[in-house]
């Protein structure tokens, strides 16, 4: 695969350093000289160039990338790069970083992003999954305000618990992807048992959350 990220600083090129690990091809871009820090990711493509252009993201061969993630630390530039690699080259995925809360309502399908990362909101997120048994956390946003990947810790007197996962009647519009279960990552099958401690993670639409915190949190 192939992934184009605009924006070469920490954030950048950490995202650079995992996919490369994990096999994929990676261009990193940067209007910044001093962004430029080839060494730190010598396995990587770079390009000094400014991403909101486009002759910059046509140097680039933005329409032979699969995903787009637009990582700088300036909001308006995340959105350009995300509304360019939709609109005008295509991109099928288009990653967003979101720097400032207030900026967050704008980071949508209408710019060009299918997924929305605010740093702020995963890091409040993870610190009341950390302190959280028994309530659902939303982890992420999926083109904003239409799916979202959130998370619930069985306590032991949740209903669902002993109970097999394709006996639940889950809400519509919510699908368990993913048991953690002692270090372990499940994928839940129709015979596998709830039990106290599962981590379990849903994509659900905001819609069906509270029905889905009720089922598993009833008492």
């Amino acid at each position: 695969m192939r992934v184009a990220i605009a924006g070469a600083g920490a954030v950048g090129r950490s995202i650079a350093a995992e996919l490369l690990e994990n096999g994929h091809e990676v261009l990193l871009i940067d209007v910044d000289p001093k962004a430029i820090k080839i060494d730190s990711v010598p396995r990587a493509e770079w390009l000094l160039a400014d991403a909101c252009e486009i002759a910059s993201l046509d140097e680039a061969g933005l329409n032979n990338c699969h995903v787009v993630v637009a990582s700088s630390g300036d909001d308006k530039v995340n959105l350009v790069v995300s509304l360019l690699a939709k609109t005008e080259y295509g991109v099928p995925r288009v990653v967003a970083r979101i720097n400032h809360p207030n900026n967050e309502w704008l980071f949508n399908e209408s710019w060009g992003v299918d997924v929305a990362v605010s740093t702020p909101r995963l890091l409040s997120a993870l610190v009341e999954e950390a302190v959280s048994v028994g309530d659902l956390v939303r982890l992420l946003t999926f083109r904003q305000g239409q799916a979202n990947l959130v998370e619930l810790t069985l306590a032991e007197d949740a209903p669902v618990v002993g109970q097999r996962a394709g006996s639940v009647p889950w809400p519509a519009d919510s699908a368990l992807v993913a048991i953690l279960r002692e270090g372990r990552v499940l994928v839940p099958s129709d015979d596998d048992p709830l039990e106290a401690g599962d981590e379990l993670l849903f994509v659900a639409t905001q819609e069906v959350e509270q029905e889905l915190a009720h089922l598993l949190s009833q008492h």
